[in-house]
């Protein structure tokens, strides 16, 4: 785990002498300034690829223009020197990007009925060729590498995602085909060793109940027609990852552990939808789904919802409410103790966002209901104090 430490004060208190200090505000100082330097540089790329892309706006032109970018930057970083390597990895990720990029929008602007076919098997061999050169050394750069493996990646994943919007397909495919998106994804993240690039694996994860973007009056980014489920499904996820990384060397293990932390604010993203509303367990799963799931009219969907829900699993908003702010309580504090920041971090932000939600959603009106959470607060404190004494002394 990752300590923050007040290197002043431990000078003065005698536990670094002040040379040891300096070393570690240099290494300190140092990752914070390549994680800028390489920020500023992904940006400009990006912004640079795009810009001739749209900017040139002919294939030939775009092609032949990525091509002299990208045997440029190749020769640079083959014979340039170290001073060079910077311009070197740029003109070849934005060579690469525009022969990528530009074949994706000429084939789905152009050619959309074959686009998803030829995609699909493109960017699967774009991201083997660069899966196999990681493997048994680079022809330049990991940085560059790593970066054309990802776009390869994403015309790939593309290309299959335009098949199934045109084809229709839905479940259960889709959501094998989104369990395909998220390994890929989290692969591509262990291998390139960029936790930024797994992270993104929660999303078609998420999305596996058929999660969506619209939230009533509101955009939450995920909402979910399945609180419990998918719950239980970030549940698995959180469970599993540290078990893993527990049992995995540093490299990897913090993969899994921003999994973890992910799958975690995506599970009170749903907590939070159950507590403003209930949920009735499978409504859309197993259920009459919803009304554009093919039904001729509302009342015969609203017959079908109405016999379902009759005999289903009805959760609360009331039980949720509570539920959530116990496992948030327990999260937080097992958090503390087994120094998981990024745990604690999210779990303070949801117990913020909680006791907003219920302050104005729920119980604006029930001056009651403070005074017994708030009473109650006070004992649970005091019951974790004492717990975390006993466990202190217990290791000690």
């Amino acid at each position: 785990m990752h300590a923050i430490a007040d290197t002043t004060a431990l000078v003065e208190e005698g536990v670094l002498t002040p040379d040891q200090a300096r070393r570690i505000e240099a290494r300190s100082r140092e990752v914070m300034v390549q994680l800028a330097v390489n920020a500023i540089l992904c940006f400009g790329i990006i912004a640079a690829t795009a810009g001739f892309i749209f900017w040139l706006a002919e294939p030939l032109a775009v092609a032949l223009t990525g091509l002299l970018m990208l045997g440029g930057g190749l020769a640079v970083l083959a014979w340039g020197g170290a001073m060079l390597r910077m311009f070197g990895n740029s003109a070849t990720l934005i060579g690469g990007g525009m022969l990528l990029g530009g074949a994706a929008i000429e084939l789905v602007d152009k050619h959309e009925a074959i686009a998803g076919w030829v995609m699909l098997p493109a960017g699967a061999l774009v991201t083997g060729i660069c899966v196999w050169r990681w493997r048994q050394g680079a022809w330049s750069t990991v940085f560059v590498l790593g970066a054309v493996l990802l776009m390869g990646l994403a015309m790939h994943l593309a290309g299959i995602e335009l098949l199934l919007q045109q084809h229709e397909i839905g479940s259960p495919l889709r959501n094998l085909v989104l369990l395909y998106y998220t390994a890929a994804i989290a692969l591509a993240g262990w291998l390139i060793d960029v936790r930024f690039v797994t992270a993104l694996a929660i999303a078609p994860f998420a999305q596996m109940l058929e999660t969506g973007t619209s939230y009533f009056h509101a955009a939450y980014v995920f909402y979910s027609p399945e609180s419990t489920l998918t719950i239980l499904q970030m549940a698995a996820l959180i469970g599993l990852c540290p078990w893993g990384a527990a049992r995995l060397a540093e490299r990897d293990a913090r993969h899994l552990r921003i999994l973890a932390i992910l799958g975690f604010v995506i599970a009170n993203l749903c907590a939070l939808v159950g507590s403003l509303w209930g949920d009735v367990v499978g409504e859309t799963v197993w259920g009459p789904g919803r009304f554009r799931d093919g039904y001729a009219d509302w009342e015969s969907y609203a017959a079908a919802r109405d016999a379902f829900r009759a005999n289903a699993l009805f959760i609360s908003e009331g039980v949720y409410s509570v539920l959530w702010a116990a496992v948030l309580a327990a999260v937080i504090f097992w958090a503390a103790q087994r120094h998981q920041r990024g745990l604690f971090n999210a779990g303070m932000t949801f117990a913020a966002i909680h006791a907003y939600t219920q302050m104005f959603g729920s119980f604006a009106d029930e001056p009651l209901a403070y005074v017994i959470g708030g009473l109650a607060a006070i004992p649970l404190a005091w019951g974790l104090w004492r717990l975390n004494q006993w466990m202190a002394a217990k290791q000690a």
